[in-house]
């Protein structure tokens, strides 16, 4: 009777096998496999973006700012220092519902610039970013929208590096490099810094093959007539690259258009900016089916598989990678008890890391990881509640 019962057991532990694997594939190819495979396809193919840098078409830099008295005037100072030709640029900033002093200290930063062209907009409603650019962005007839958040400032160069990417029409959207200033500071800002590295490393490779599958919001530019209004739930860093790809257009990475911003300091900042960041988690696996259609989309569905689609299961693989492990460490032996308390180890690492707040390299980084897998969980959990919304509170400590 044992013997039968084991028989019986044989095609259930397969089956657990296949989906035990199949899951922490998907982890391994998100966080490991797909960037490494990226620097082998760029040591095979070798290609460079173009650029184009005497073209200088009109611009509007669309500053977005919710209750941003902190840096909102120093950020307008630093984008009339911006290097680009001032009868072909002009500003606009969308105040989301501002109840703070914002609004007064741009009003009084136009007074006193009478000669350059800057422009308020205010939303009569809190409904969160993407609802005041697509707004603000009714009042824009300029060839070339840059967008940016009211923490991040540019360098000089910054506005004329994005227009120089905008060498043909098919190229719709261009994002630049986000470099954090205070990795060195603070354990978490660190740990974000690294993580942030890669992801440029995987934005540049993609741009240069073909597209890129996300942007950054706090420095990009998307030629007007292509300017699409999507849902205030979404954001224009990942809903643009992706609606352009659809279209056969193309969204370019530019890592010498450079602006500067602070990291999360302390944790609960920086896990309020990956929930946030995770709002619309759920479509974001697969938008449409069509987009792994590979022989329509080349590159980019390859890109979009590694880069979003596995990057965005993390929290559902990491859930089935433990707890089909159970049963398989009951019924299989000795390796799937060691597998089992190896997982068990790591989350051990990362709650230790939590409690002691350690600057051990190794705890600090299993936490931080954990803590973003975390964040996906938390996303999930509010759409499913209803909870997600297209607003959110600032990190204070990224002021």
């Amino acid at each position: 009777m044992k013997f039968d019962s084991l028989l019986q057991q044989v095609p259930l532990m397969l089956a657990l096998t296949i989906m035990w694997l199949i899951a922490l594939f998907v982890i391994f190819w998100a966080m490991v496999g797909y960037p490494i495979s990226l620097v082998i396809l760029n040591k095979i193919f070798k290609r460079e973006t173009k650029k184009d840098c005497a073209y200088e078409p009109t611009v509007t830099v669309m500053v977005v700012a919710h209750n941003e008295e902190k840096v909102i005037e120093q950020k307008l100072q630093n984008l009339l220092e911006v290097d680009y030709p001032q009868e072909k640029i002009e500003f606009l900033v969308a105040s989301d519902f501002s109840t703070d002093k914002t609004n007064d200290i741009v009003e009084s930063f136009i007074a006193k610039h009478p000669e350059r062209k800057i422009r308020i907009h205010k939303t009569v409603n809190h409904y969160g970013k993407t609802n005041a650019q697509n707004e603000a962005q009714e009042l824009c007839n300029t060839e070339i929208l840059v967008m940016t958040d009211a923490n991040a400032i540019f360098e000089s160069c910054a506005v004329k590096e994005l227009v120089s990417y905008f060498t043909d029409s098919s190229i719709a959207y261009v994002s630049g490099q986000l470099r954090y200033m205070n990795t060195e500071g603070s354990d978490t800002a660190n740990s974000e810094g690294f993580y942030w590295k890669l992801d440029l490393m995987c934005r540049n490779i993609e741009s240069k093959l073909q597209t890129i599958t996300a942007g950054n919001g706090a420095i990009y530019a998307v030629r007007n007539e292509y300017y699409v209004k999507v849902s205030p739930i979404e954001c224009h860093d990942s809903s643009f690259p992706f609606i352009f790809a659809l279209e056969k257009k193309k969204s370019l990475y530019n890592p010498n258009a450079i602006a500067y911003e602070k990291a999360g300091e302390v944790n609960e900042d920086e896990f309020k900016r990956k929930v946030r960041m995770n709002r619309d988690i759920l479509t974001g696996i697969c938008p449409k089916m069509r987009v792994f259609n590979v022989f329509s989309y080349h590159w980019f569905t390859y890109f979009y598989f590694g880069h979003r689609t596995c990057r965005y299961l993390l929290w559902l693989m990491h859930l089935l990678v433990l707890a089909i492990n159970i049963p398989l460490a009951i019924w299989g032996g000795i390796p799937w008890l060691v597998l089992l308390g190896l997982q068990i180890l790591f989350y051990l690492i990362a709650l230790i890391g939590w409690v002691t707040k350690s600057g051990n390299r190794l705890t600090r980084t299993v936490f931080y990881y954990c803590m973003t897998v975390m964040a996906q969980w938390k996303g999930v959990i509010n759409i499913i509640t209803g909870k997600s919304k297209p607003v959110w509170e600032k990190a204070e400590s990224t002021r």
